[in-house]
């Protein structure tokens, strides 16, 4: 695309011909990754200042959508799936399988790019700390949360999501 090298990095600075052209000329690929899991991750990485997870989850919530962290925000929102024709969507916990696929379809050699990565002992510890983390939660918390991330959990399949059950 001959603007490829242009400092504009957000396709809203582009017009719509322009973002038609510049994402008919790429690979689209989406990283997905479980909402719950997410909001686990973001508090672990210290990036709510809340002593607890319950309170941080409260703090997310009180932030709203349109006030919310890119590390929390739900990815329907920062994404744009039903705007966007994305070409693969990866999900976090298949990475080993679906990123080997998405490199063999590139025509690159899967194997000798991927890190080792061991997706069954990061479901197996998510599933833990979900459980864990859960369970800290109040019913309205709980609630409130699988409200907040409706649109990531109808466009995604996050079947095992605790938000979903």
């Amino acid at each position: 695309y001959r603007r490829l090298h242009t400092e504009e990095t957000q396709l809203s600075k582009f017009n719509q011909t322009e973002i038609k052209a510049m994402l008919g000329s790429y690979t689209k690929v989406l990283f997905v990754r479980d909402p719950f899991h997410r909001l686990i991750a973001t508090f672990l990485q210290g990036m709510g200042i809340s002593p607890s997870f319950s309170s941080f989850v409260q703090e997310v919530l009180d932030s709203g959508m349109h006030k919310s962290s890119v590390a929390w925000k739900p990815l329907v929102s920062l994404c744009r799936p039903c705007l966007i024709q994305y070409d693969y969507v990866v999900m976090f916990g298949f990475l080993r399988q679906e990123l080997g696929h998405v490199l063999r379809r590139a025509g690159l050699p899967a194997g000798s790019l991927l890190p080792e990565l061991t997706d069954s002992q990061v479901q197996w510890t998510y599933r833990w700390l979900s459980e864990q983390m859960f369970s800290e939660l109040s019913a309205q918390q709980k609630q409130q949360l699988s409200h907040f991330y409706h649109w990531d959990l109808a466009a995604f399949p996050f079947s095992s999501s605790f938000l979903s059950e």
